[in-house]
Parts: C-alpha cells; sequence; structure tokens
C-alpha cells in the first residue's frame, strides 16, 4: 500500500466539454525564468492519449518525454548507451536484478520530492493493466522499494535490456499520491486516464496546460523541475498538421518554428535560415516472402527468398527515399549492436541460380502492401512499382496488392500474404527489438516461418535474449544478422531518414528512434 506524503495535493486542472485543459502552474504567466519565449511544432499527431501508461504512439512518446521523467534516459540521438535519468543503477553478474538511486533533489511538479515509492507504484500500476500498450515492456520483472531513494528491479531471466526497457516514455514515474487521488491503482483497477488526459504529474522540464489529442497540445514550463536540461521555452505548442506539404508552407511562412515530417525532398529544399537534422531513422523498410506453403506456394522457399535478396538494385530503390535515408543492411539498423555493416548487393547470376533451385518457371506472385502509410516519407506504391520492375528484370514476375493500411495489417499480421511490402519500427532501443524476425517469433511467423523451419538462427536468437554478458549477447546479435541475411525470409530495404526540420532561431533539435525528438533540448538562439 502506498502511503500519503504530508501536505496539501492541488489538483492541476479541469475537463472542458471539446478541449481538455489542465492548469498546470507552469504556464508562461507564471515561469520561473520570466521568459515568455514560445514555441510552435508541427507534427502529424498519432496520439490516444496523455497518460504515459496507456501510450505507445509517436506522438504520445514525444509529449510523455517532456512531461514525465523515467529512470534511464539517451542522450541525443545516440540509442546505444543508455545514461542516468532519474537515477543511477547497478546490476549483479546475471543480469537479473537491478538496483536503481534516484537522484538527489529530484521533484515532480508540485514540489513533492520524487521518491522509491513513486517508482514502484508507476511500474505496478502499468504491470496491473495488462491491456495497455506498454504493458509488454515488464513483463517478468517484479519491483521493490529498499528505502525512500532506492528501487530493486527483479527479472526471472537475465535482462541485460532492461535499462533501454526503462527509457521508454511509456515508463515515466507518476506522482504517486495524486495520481491515486484521481483513480490511479496498481490492483488492475486504475481509472486515472480520464485525469491524465487533462492533466500532468511528473517531474519533467514541462506540465500538461491544454490538450486536444486532434488539433493541438500545449505545454507549460514546470518551475519546479530539477533535471539536466531546464525548459528552454515558457511555452511549447504542438499542432497536428497531417500533410508534410503544409508543415513546409508553415515553417517556411514562420508559423511554425519546427516540423518533424517533411520528407528528404522538402527538408533538402529548405534553403537559409533553417537547419535540418537529417539522420537514418530506426524503421526498416523490408520485403517478406511466405514460408508456409498453403500461402508463399512456389515462393515458400529459402532458395526463392534469396533469389528476390540478390535481384534487388538497393540504390535504385534509394532515390526514392530522399536526403538521409540509408539501404538496410539487415534486419537490425545502423545504429544498434549486431547490425551488419554492408547491405547485400544486386547479383543476376545468384538470383538465377536461386529460382532454378526453388523450382521457379515464371509464375506470378502476388505482392501486397499498404498503399496509404507513408514511412519516413517513403511511399509505398512507387516503391512498390519499383521493385516489380526490378525483380521482372531478373526473371520473377509480381502482381501488386495496394491496400488502406487498416485493412492490410490483418492479413500481415495474421501471415496470410504470399509477399509483403512493410516496415518495423523499435518498440525501445535495444537490438534484442529485432529478435522478433526469427522463426517462430512474432514477425517471422507472419512469415509463415517457424523455429522448425530453421532452427540454427531460433537458436542463436534464444542466446542472444538469454546473454548475462555484454560480450556473449553482441556476438549472438552479429551471428543472427548475418544469418538472417544469408537465408531468412526477409528482404531489408530501406532504412527512411527522419527530417526534423527548424528555424535557426531554434537550437538542440536531435532526432531519437524512441521519442522522436526531446522538446526539453529545444532552445532558443541566442
Amino acid at each position: 500500500m502506498h502511503i500519503t506524503r504530508t501536505g496539501t495535493v492541488t489538483a492541476l486542472g479541469a475537463v472542458t466539454a471539446l478541449v481538455l485543459v489542465g492548469c498546470s502552474g507552469g504556464n508562461s504567466a507564471n515561469n520561473s525564468s520570466g521568459d515568455s519565449t514560445s514555441l510552435t511544432v508541427n507534427t502529424s499527431f498519432t496520439i490516444e492519449t496523455a497518460d504515459p501508461g496507456n501510450s505507445y504512439d509517436p506522438t504520445g512518446n514525444t509529449v510523455a518525454k517532456a512531461l514525465y521523467e523515467t529512470l534511464v534516459d539517451f542522450e541525443g540521438s545516440d540509442v546505444s548507451t543508455p545514461v542516468p535519468g532519474l537515477a543511477s543503477w547497478t546490476q549483479n553478474d546475471d543480469a537479473t536484478e537491478f538496483t536503481f538511486t534516484i537522484a538527489d533533489g529530484r521533484t515532480f511538479s508540485d514540489g513533492s520530492p520524487v521518491e522509491a515509492s513513486d517508482v514502484v507504484f508507476s511500474l505496478e500500476r502499468i504491470q496491473a493493466m495488462t491491456e495497455a500498450k506498454p504493458a509488454f515492456l515488464l513483463e517478468g520483472l517484479s519491483f521493490a522499494e529498499v528505502d525512500d531513494s532506492t528501487v530493486t528491479v527483479s527479472s526471472e531471466t537475465p535482462k541485460l535490456a532492461l535499462p533501454a526497457l526503462l527509457a521508454s516514455p511509456a515508463l515515466g514515474i507518476l506522482n504517486a499520491d495524486v495520481v491515486a487521488e484521481h483513480g490511479g491503482s496498481t490492483d488492475g483497477e486504475d481509472t486515472a486516464q480520464e485525469w491524465l488526459d487533462a492533466n500532468s504529474a511528473g517531474s519533467g522540464p514541462y506540465t500538461l496546460d491544454s490538450i486536444d489529442l486532434t488539433s493541438q497540445i500545449t505545454l507549460a514550463e514546470n518551475p519546479e523541475y530539477t533535471g539536466e536540461h531546464a525548459p528552454g521555452y515558457s511555452r511549447i505548442v504542438l499542432r497536428n498538421v497531417s500533410e508534410s506539404a503544409t508543415q513546409l508552407i508553415n515553417l517556411k511562412g514562420g508559423d511554425a518554428d519546427v516540423a518533424l515530417d517533411l520528407n528528404g525532398d522538402q527538408a533538402s529544399g529548405l534553403g537559409d535560415g533553417f537547419t535540418v537534422d537529417s539522420v537514418p531513422s530506426g524503421q526498416t523498410i523490408f520485403l517478406l516472402v511466405n514460408q508456409d506453403d498453403e500461402v508463399g506456394g512456389v515462393a515458400a522457399s529459402p532458395e526463392f527468398a534469396s533469389a528476390v535478396r540478390t535481384a534487388i538494385d538497393g540504390d535504385g530503390l534509394l532515390e526514392l527515399a530522399g536526403t538521409g535515408s540509408v539501404q538496410a543492411t539487415g534486419v537490425i539498423p545502423p545504429g544498434y549492436s549486431g547490425a551488419l555493416s554492408d547491405p547485400v548487393g544486386q547479383d543476376l547470376d545468384a538470383t538465377a541460380a536461386a529460382l532454378t533451385e526453388a523450382g521457379y518457371d515464371g509464375e506470378t506472385i502476388r505482392l501486397s502492401f499498404p498503399n496509404d502509410y507513408p514511412v519516413g516519407g517513403v511511399e509505398f506504391t512507387p516503391l512498390a512499382e519499383r521493385i516489380q520492375d526490378q525483380l521482372k528484370s531478373a526473371g520473377i514476375n509480381v502482381e501488386l496488392a495496394p491496400a488502406p493500411f487498416a485493412s492490410e495489417l490483418d492479413a500481415y499480421v495474421n501471415g496470410t500474404e504470399q509477399m509483403g511490402l512493410w516496415f518495423w519500427a523499435p518498440d525501445y532501443a535495444d537490438s534484442t527489438n529485432f529478435l522478433p524476425f526469427a522463426p517462430g517469433l512474432k514477425v517471422g511467423l507472419r512469415a509463415g516461418w517457424t523455429a522448425e523451419d530453421n532452427p540454427a538462427i531460433a537458436d542463436v536468437a534464444a542466446e542472444a535474449y538469454a546473454a548475462s554478458s555484454t560480450e556473449d549477447r553482441d556476438a549472438a546479435l552479429s551471428d543472427f544478422a548475418a544469418q538472417m541475411q544469408e537465408s531468412g525470409p526477409f528482404i531489408p530495404l530501406i532504412v527512411p531518414a527522419s527530417n526534423i526540420a527548424t528555424a535557426d532561431s531554434v537550437t538542440g533539435a536531435a532526432y531519437n528512434s524512441v521519442w522522436t525528438i526531446d522538446l526539453a533540448e529545444l532552445a532558443p538562439a541566442e
């Protein structure tokens, strides 16, 4: 049971009929620096709630990162090395127990201290909400309060990925007393989401001022913030602008200071007065070739997948992706442990040999893909058409089967596509996030690929999951990536760019594959 601190808890806001508004106490009229500056960010909203424990989408992560601190953090774009957030940590030799020590002086937005009991409450709340999207991050974990500033996290199996997992904004630490007063609980009966959709109860650099999930979210400076990244602005306004062309117009016209969704061509053509952080994202666009005989037919063999892999001209596809994008070198994208250095090059002689071994004789293969869901500015219809042309030149006949994302998603998830064009984005910043491509695991099964189809790759994926030392895990990940690229049913194609464009009056913009952008790192150039 959580014991309430001594003191008065003040409600942070009220719900209105159309727009959910929370009076955070950190608005521009009362900010601690006296700075009245504000920042406007344009992005295409993907957010269902402001409650971090129920949120797991890009805009939701960006907002949660600003409102709530996590035990662990990453610096800028670097997702290879977790660093202390709210806490520093140690771990035992077999990576099954981690001890977190909360930094001195950290406070919530009401001025009360961040304590171990808040950490345990916040994480156990998510665990108990079994339908919550982030709940899978905490499977097999238990939490214990050692003293006011110390928490242990125990795992049933070695969990080297734990620090990276705990950097997810969805696992932000809540003010337990405040949230409990508004329906928060750890017994699975939590009803705090409605309140958290109008208010914030975190220790982050900003607080929630107002929110309309369809149009605009306003954040206000947290005057009680004691962390590393002091707010650069008294207010930040995020506006839902779904079209990248409109974002470009707003940025160039001065109606926005930051645009998060420009494609490569738009970003590269901005000219003077603007800065673009253009880097490969953590997303990978790939082909899958179904290995289930009943679904894949003549395509259901490692040899046919190999033929497709060597038929692809990666440079030709990359032309469609724009500035900052790179060829995918494997199922693990650049920047993550185990990623391969080079992509598979086109080799049409190898393609012909593989097709002969597969017994392919010109049959038409159906390529399914979503035609209304661009990824990193890459439209799937022209990409599929380019793939179709390349495969035809290599002797593989393909018919295109586009469909809206919402309807095609079920076919992809259920493994009923003969060949599919899809993408994978990391759920958290660790290479184990890409092991589900292994046979018998979630993405592998979407390609009809069972553990019995390739026991060697299944075993090396299991080794990576179970490793208790970084050296052993990195070796297993490298082996996994190499074997997948040699004989897996997936053909990684492109890692699209993330293009974050800002006016020159704004500094600090850096893409992060987990939360897109850390709003607290943005500041006026002067």
